[in-house]
């Protein structure tokens, strides 16, 4: 994997928030390719519970002050960056006051889901790609990890799907049980069509459930990793029989030459 370019694009990241089975996969899967030789840059939302000054965050003025259109609205876009200690990888977050500033992830502190997590999944995803557009690195993976990021490959395969910089990047999903309860906003569908997404392509999103958003998310990728082995079976049939190159579950110990393995067979 040496000099590969892979862009790794998580709704959760260890050590910034509480580890589970989405924040420590996007931490030991970019360690891996690091220690490979591969060069990567790691995005996440800049949700409100992060210590900006235990983990020296910074703001990239640079890359900041964009506005990007979520339904009809403009949002600025605000980009911090901070270093993952002794590893020296970096951490790019996705910041804007109405969507990250609350002091929690996805759930008000009585445990309901914000009302606006669908936009937020929407700002998440724009944020990423016009970021990395700012940069001009072009990544040869992106890789998606957990529900906040399963937008990105939705809107690469279809509102950047002319941007040169992306032509050659392949974009494989890891699917995980870590979901929620219920569906985010009805209203999802409509906000995602707006940006010009054909319905065939979101199809899954008139019950934005947390099966049809991943659902939506393997339909728009180019490979896809299970990364648990709580999946529902209808999730797992769908992913089965999507004709995408998929990988079944890997387990801690054996994950690193498998997802190695994956990229360079299925993508590079």
């Amino acid at each position: 994997m040496k000099d590969k370019r892979i862009l790794y694009v998580s709704s959760e990241v260890v050590p910034y928030l509480a580890e589970n089975e989405v924040s420590l996969m996007s931490y030991d899967v970019p360690k891996m390719i690091n220690d490979q030789g591969g060069q990567i840059r790691i995005f996440m939302p800049r949700y409100g519970n992060i210590n900006e000054r235990r983990h020296q965050l910074h703001e990239v003025i640079r890359l900041s002050g964009m506005n990007l259109v979520v339904n009809d609205l403009d949002m600025p876009l605000i980009i911090k960056v901070a270093s993952i200690p002794k590893e020296r990888i970096q951490v790019y977050f996705i910041d804007n006051e109405e969507y990250f500033k609350r002091k929690a992830t996805f759930a008000d502190e009585e445990g309901l889901m914000y009302p606006d997590n669908d936009e937020r999944a929407i700002f998440f995803a724009k944020g990423v790609v016009e970021t990395v557009k700012k940069l001009n690195w072009v990544p040869d993976i992106i890789h998606v990890h957990g529900w906040m990021a399963a937008m990105l490959p939705v809107y690469m395969k279809h509102f950047y799907k002319n941007e040169a910089l992306f032509s050659d990047t392949k974009i494989v999903t890891s699917v995980y049980s870590q979901s929620f309860d219920g569906t985010l906003d009805a209203e999802m569908i409509n906000k995602v069509r707006f940006d010009g997404i054909p319905d065939e392509a979101i199809s899954e999103l008139e019950l934005p459930n947390y099966e049809n958003i991943m659902k939506a998310t393997v339909r728009n990728s180019d490979a896809v990793i299970i990364a648990s082995d709580a999946l529902s079976p209808s999730l797992t049939k769908f992913i089965e029989s999507s004709g995408k190159p998929f990988l079944p579950l890997k387990f801690k110990d054996e994950f690193a030459g498998a997802y190695t393995e994956f990229y360079q067979n299925m993508l590079l």
